[in-house]
Formats: C-alpha cells, structure tokens, sequence
C-alpha cells in the first residue's frame, strides 16, 4: 500500500538537476571543500548517472535542483536520491 502523499504527489522528473561529488580522502567527504559539478541534465538523468556509480560511493555525491515539496527538496541526499529513483515508476 502506497503512502498517501506519495500517491498524490508528482514529481518533474524533467527538471533541470546537477549533479555534484564531494572532494574525498579515503572515500570520505572533506567538508571543509565545496562540491564541484560531475553532470548536468534532467532530473531522471542525474538520477540514473547517481544510480550508476558504485554503492560504496554514493555517499560522496548529490544533485541539486529546484524544490518541488513535499517530495523534492533544493539539494537532495544520496538516500533521497535512492529514494526517488525507487518510487520513480510510481511518480
């Protein structure tokens, strides 16, 4: 059974998105660094260029885009990121 505001919502998978990486050391973020620009596109590619890389390093990486709430926020999370790109058939 879907979650209420999931079924309701839609997302615009269409959006213009960028995808980021952190700098890393030892496969960790350095935070004192900014992220830098790895692709541009829609949001459904960033998405898929995100779910292409390897698991043990997703976590280095995020795609910015514009907010559509109460599903997309402005910056979104390796997790949000895997998130939508589960619930993306649904949206």
């Amino acid at each position: 059974m879907r979650d209420a505001s999931v079924s309701g919502s839609k997302v615009d998978f269409s959006a213009l998105a960028v995808l980021h990486k952190w700098p890393s050391l030892a496969n960790q973020r350095q935070p004192d660094r900014d992220t830098y620009q790895v692709s541009e596109g829609t949001l459904d590619q960033c998405i898929s260029a995100f779910m292409g890389k390897p698991a043990t390093t997703r976590h280095l990486y995020e795609i910015h885009t514009t907010a559509q709430p109460p599903l997309v926020t402005d910056v979104l999370s390796p997790e949000h990121v895997a998130e939508l790109s589960r619930l993306r058939e649904f949206l």
